[in-house]
Order: C-alpha cells, then structure tokens, then sequence
C-alpha cells in the first residue's frame, strides 16, 4: 500500500495528533487543544440557483440543494460521470442536524470559488449518513485506517472505481492550527491524481483490500462462559469517572448499552458498585446541562466532563435508549426522580418528535435562528437563557430562586471564551439540590419545588415563541424500532395509556408506509410521502425488538406474529452462513464495497447484538429451536472479541447473559381486561426482570393463534375461571397462582 507516499504529498498537518474536530458521533469545539471560531450562517436562497440535489427528500441534501456546487446524489450518473471523465470523486457525507456539517457547508461549499475548483477537478457526492449507513461505515472504516478519527463531515476522495485514497473531516477554507485550508488540498489531490494516478489507484487498491480483511470477523475457538461479563464490568470500572460519572474525562457521550449492561449485571451478581456506576451517571446526566430541563429530552453529548455545556442536537435514539435506562434504574431503585424523567422524554417525543401519522422524527438541529435577528443562526440559541430574561418571565424573588436551583449566573453560566458563542448566557442545569435551594430561602422545600416547577412551565412558554432548531423530519425504520421500546416500555412501567397507544400508531405506521408490498422487505426512510432505501441489518433488528415489546404491552398478537415474519427475512437477507451473525447489509447493491459486522455498541447498539436478543426471547416465546441456533452462532461469530475485549460490545454481552441464565417465562391465563388481570400484570411490570418474556392467553380465538407460534401456553388454563399466572423455566412451571401477593414471591 502506497498509503504513507500519499500522506506525505498532502501534507501530514492533516494527522497531527489532538482532539479532532468531529468525534464519532458529534463536534467538539476545539483542533489541537484551540478553538474554531464557529462563523454565523445567514438563512437566505434567494436568487440562487438550484443544483440536483433540490429534488431529493433527504433534509441534509436539501440543505445543500442551493450550494454553488454540483452536488450529486450517490448513485449510477454520478460514478458514470466520474468514468467517463476519468475525475476523481470527492465524497461529503454528514447529516441534517451537524453543526460541524453546517459550519463546512457556509465556509467552503457555500463559497463560488472553492465550489469552482470542485466543479472543475471532481465529481462531487453528497450522502446522509442516516439514509444510507451501509456507504458511511465503509468510507468511515476507510479513514480510520488512514490513521484518522471519525466523525462528519466526512471529507473522502475516491477512485472512479468509488475506492478511496484519502480523507479527512472537517477542513477549514484556510490554513488553521496545524490544519491544511480545503482549496489548498483540492489542489494537492488534483496534483497528485495528475501525476502520480499510478500510486494513488495502488493506495486506493490497497485500503479496499484492507478493508475487505478487517470485515471479515472469525469465529473464536474456545467457548464463552460466564466470566465475560466480569471482564466486561472490570474494563468498564477501570474507566469510570466516580465524580461525574460517565467514562473518560470528556467530551462525554452517552452509551445507554452500558447502562443496560450494568444494571443487568448488578441484578446478576448484587454488585452495588455496578449499581453505582450506572446510577451516577444517569443522575448526573439528568442533572446537567445535557438534559433540557425547560422541554424535556437529551442533547446528543457534552462537550465537558461534568455533562454542563451540551452539543444542543437532539436525537431520536438517545431519547428511545436513555427512557429505558431511566425505567430500569427507576424499577431497580423504586426513585421516582427517574420515572419524572422517562416521562419527560416520552413528553418531549410525543409533542416535538411524532409526525401526525404515527411515525418519530430523527432529530432536532443544534443550531437554531437567534431570536434577535431569525436570518442569524447559532449553536442553542435556542435553549440559551440570561438571566435578565430568568428574572422578567418569573419576577424578582421567583426569578431568584429559579437561578439558584439551576446555575444562572449574572454574566452566564456557559464558558467564558470569546470563540464561543453562548459566552454571557446560562445553560441551565441543577447546581443546587432542592433541599438546599429551600435552606438558602429559608423555605418549605414543597413550596420550592412548585416554584420551579411553574418557573418551568413559564420558560417553556417563553422559549415556545422562539424561532425553533430545524427539524428532521424523516422517519427511519431503525429509529422507530427503538422509539417502539421506550414507549411500550414505559406503558408497562409507567401505566400511562397514551403511551400504549403512540406505540400501537408508530407500529401500524411503520407497516404501513416502510414495507414493501408483496416481498415481506422493510424499506429504511419514509419522508413526504415516499419510502426509499434498502433496510439494513439495524432496521430489521430494532423493529423486531420494538415489536415483541409492543406484543408484552398490549398482548396483540399482531405484533408478535410481525416480529416472526421479520426475523424470518433478516435470515434470508442478512445471514452470514459461512461464519455465523449477520452482515449489516444485504450484499446486493455493487456499489458498496464492502459487507460490514459493526464490532461496537455506540450511541446505537450494533444489528448483531439486538438481532442475538430478539432470537433468544423469539426461543422463548415459540418454543422455536432454530432461533437458539441463530442466536448461538452470532455469539461464536463474535467470541474472539467478547473474550479479549467485551466493554467494546456491553449489549451483546448482556444478550449472552440472557443465554446463559434460565429465563423466566410467565404465562398469564384470564381476561386482559378485568381487574385481576391488571393486579397480576403491576406485579410483573414492577420489577426489573431483564431475563424474561411475559405471554398472555387469552379467549378462546387468540388461544388458537397462540396455539400456533407456542403449543405449551396455549396448554394452560385459568384456575377457577380466575385469571391466573403461571412462572415457569424450560417449560417447567411452578404452581399458577391467582394472588398477586403470590406471584410477587415466584418472581423474587
């Protein structure tokens, strides 16, 4: 591979070590430990002409559909061009609600004479990571093996041939901090695709062939046992940030599959420092400036250590996750200050998030029009307070205790650094405890609680008439899947109907309008009336999940017998027969290059690892002995990496501790809607039972469906005409009972 020959030609300013600008799932503020000056962008297309991208429905795409470049969507013209002209193709791909994306678009792709050079030296293609993850994660594999971090914008440079040869992220319009400007590597690119072609197809040829290396994942030859999970929860600790909680010093991201793992641990092994572990962070979480504490709903990370100064984006999957972080630690804890928090996620997702159809939108933008003047934009103008504003919306002595509580500071709470551009505003986030706040008043702490619970209420109406972040509003199959969790969930936990119902809409929408008639396929992206895309790998596996918990919900068979039928078509697209797992992908679209098994649950837990859960509790529930081969084969498929390194893969951890451990599964026999019933059921959905599956059996026409994915429950009846619960292991089950006080005790 002539991969350092390359580096060398443009210039190793581009690998200097520090922080990048883009993290692997956002933006810090700083290249080299110093800040980049984020330029205000103007909201103004007037007298522009359109380029092809104004006629696609990806919103990121859309924002780029008035830029002076000749942008093209991926696809067949594009590479046909680039063949045909022998140019190379430089490749952008990002997302609508990236504030780095934003800040590359107004500085370079928005400027007529760089946008001239790229016209004129490349064929250029814009994709939404969102859209098509399976083309993002090649080319972010790719740079990663050029010795860079992640992140987006993504900038690559590809072979007409779509191989790359180099790349970075973010570029700058001039030289900045040990950063090349973008006109100035256009220009060495072209220099080198020029006069040295030969070495530049020999870097690209040998980054491909390496990729198609690393992708392949081999099965381990010793067994797993239960000792990876100890592992896992020891590199976890040996990380912990026991001040603040979360891992590392910052910025800090959540990762609800940690949460997940380590609360299933602690009910594993009653080790309270997991406990600890899960339950600071998610506090401190819920207390800081990540959280919105006026509307509801997490930023996508903090750019500190303290989770204070948020990246203000919002999106669908952190909401979806971190809602059943907060319900398990709530069942676990019993503390209603995380049930208040479930809820006020739900909250935020029902009012700002849900498209009139049913569906979730993806995200919410971090930079949002300033109220003083709406053609400005910048970064959470929105969500920025002084207290100026806290004090006349409250009044004097409310105001005054409301800025106490939450941080707010005469001359702002946000860093004071003239680069950035909330220095003088407040973020709110809990600075004091409430029983605190109530002292330093000399106040009964109940009264102080009203008054920040109208201060509020009164903010939000305030902010309401704000120019709001612009809104994603596609609505992905993945996504979905996950959103379908958080809200069966927190019907369950929770015992609020409308959670049920927005779960039941967002099902039927998803069927409705992402899958394909007559072949059984999901389709990945619905927006303005049009469902596009292959579903991947993610789609198939997070809907199912989200579809057996609606079926634990609701008890509507519908739903159960959906997630069968696309498990079964998971199989038949995804199946890795050779080695065991999934592919990411179906393999059937030439233009990507390479079949992908993502090896880390990030901010989204990988395909495999949900895929691995659903089979088992699909085991569970229809007594369907391949499923548990499916799920086997995807944990020797990973057991190289679960041994050595299993805290990379905590969700697929815990699916392998599902496996591991006698589920239980608890029939319910009776009437759904009678009151016994519904005693019976409180019991069950008040304990934090992850190694479960809840089945109902109901009249006499459901029992037969039942009959037909799982003979054994349809085999159980109701003791005296009462309903009845029957807690049963391997098919083996204790005596059913009809006292909720006795159940209580077959589940402790």
């Amino acid at each position: 591979m002539t991969l350092a020959f390359l580096l060398t030609l443009v210039g190793m300013s581009l690998f200097l070590p520090g922080k990048s600008s883009n993290d692997v799932n956002g933006s810090s503020r700083e290249v080299n430990g110093k800040p980049i000056q984020r330029l205000r962008r103007t909201m103004n297309n007037e007298d522009k002409k359109p380029n092809r991208l104004i006629g696609e429905k990806s919103p990121y795409l859309l924002q780029h559909a008035f830029n002076p470049v000749d942008w093209y969507p991926w696809g067949e013209e594009a590479f046909a061009k680039a063949r045909s002209e022998q140019k190379p193709i430089f490749l952008s791909i990002g997302y609508s609600t990236c504030h780095w994306c934003h800040v590359m678009e107004h500085e370079s792709f928005e400027n007529d004479s760089i946008a001239a050079l790229m016209n004129r030296d490349f064929v250029c293609i814009k994709v939404d990571r969102e859209e098509r993850p399976d083309i993002d994660k090649v080319y972010m594999a790719a740079l990663q093996a050029m010795g860079q971090n992640g992140g987006w914008p993504m900038s690559m440079f590809l072979t007409p041939d779509l191989k790359p040869f180099f790349g970075g992220t973010y570029f700058p319009p001039e030289g900045r901090y040990g950063r090349i400007g973008f006109p100035e590597l256009l220009g060495r690119v072209r220099e080198i695709w020029e006069t040295q072609r030969d070495k530049a197809l020999d870097s690209a040829e040998g980054i491909t062939t390496f990729l198609r290396t690393v992708s392949i994942v081999e099965p381990g030859a010793v067994g797993l046992d239960e000792t990876v999970m100890d592992t896992c929860f020891e590199q976890m600790r040996k990380n912990f940030d026991p001040s603040f909680g979360g891992f590392g010093e910052g910025p800090k991201f959540p990762r609800p599959a940690v949460f997940a793992f380590l609360l299933r641990y602690y009910k594993k092994t009653r080790n309270g420092q997991a406990l600890e572990m899960a339950e600071r962070t998610l506090k401190k979480m819920a207390e800081g400036g990540i959280y919105d504490h006026v509307g509801g709903g997490f930023h996508r990370y903090s750019v500190d250590g303290e989770w204070r100064v948020p990246h203000f984006e919002k999106m669908l999957y952190d909401q979806a996750q971190l809602t059943l972080s907060y319900l398990d630690l709530y069942q676990i804890t019993r503390d209603g200050q995380y049930a208040r928090v479930a809820r006020e996620i739900l909250e935020y997702v029902m009012r700002d998030m849900t498209d009139p159809g049913g569906g979730f939108y993806s995200a919410e933008d971090a930079d949002s029009p300033r109220p003083e003047d709406v053609k400005e934009i910048g970064e959470g103008a929105c969500y920025l307070w002084s207290k100026k504003e806290i004090l006349a919306n409250l009044g004097k002595e409310h105001g005054e205790i409301f800025s106490f509580h939450y941080g707010v500071e005469e001359s702002g709470n946000a860093p004071n650094d003239p680069q950035h551009e909330f220095t003088g505003h407040n973020i709110l986030y809990i600075a004091r405890a409430r029983s605190e706040t109530a002292k330093h008043f000399s106040k009964p702490e109940t009264e102080v609680q009203k008054i920040l619970e109208e201060g509020r209420s009164i903010l939000f109406e305030e902010r309401a008439g704000r120019p709001k972040p612009h809104l994603d509003d596609k609505i992905l199959t993945s996504w979905n899947g996950l959103m379908l969790s958080a809200f069966a969930r927190g019907y369950q936990i929770l015992d609020d109907q409308r959670y049920l119902m927005a779960a039941e809409r967002a099902a039927e929408f998803v069927w409705r309008s992402l899958l394909k008639p007559g072949d059984g396929r999901l389709h990945r992206r619905y927006r303005d009336g049009e469902a596009k895309f292959d579903a991947h790998l993610d789609d198939y596996a997070f809907l199912v999940q989200g579809l057996l918990d609606l079926y634990e919900a609701s008890f509507d068979l519908r739903f159960l017998e959906h997630a069968v039928q696309l498990t079964e078509k998971q199989i038949l697209l995804f199946q890795d027969k050779l080695n065991g797992g999934f592919f990411d992908t179906s393999g059937e679209d030439p233009a990507v290059l390479v079949r992908m098994k993502e090896q880390y649950d990030g901010a989204e837990p990988t395909g495999n690892a949900v895929a691995a859960m659903n089979l088992l509790r699909l085991t569970s529930m229809t007594a369907n002995a391949d499923w548990r081969k499916q799920a086997d084969a995807v944990f020797t498929c990973f057991s190289s990496v679960l041994r050595k390194q299993p805290s990379i893969m905590p969700q697929m951890v815990a699916a392998l501790d599902y496996s591991m451990n006698k589920v239980k599964q608890i029939v319910l026999v009776g009437s759904r809607d009678s009151s016994e019933m519904h005693a019976l059921l409180r019991e069950v959905r008040s304990r934090y039972l992850p190694n479960k599956i809840v089945l109902l059996v109901g009249d006499q026409e459901v029992s037969q469906a039942l009959a037909e994915l799982f003979p054994f429950a349809s085999t159980l009846t109701p003791l005296g005409g009462k309903p009845t619960a029957y807690v049963c292991e391997d098919y083996v089950c204790r005596l059913p009972t009809t006292d909720w006080a006795l159940l209580r005790g077959l589940l402790d």
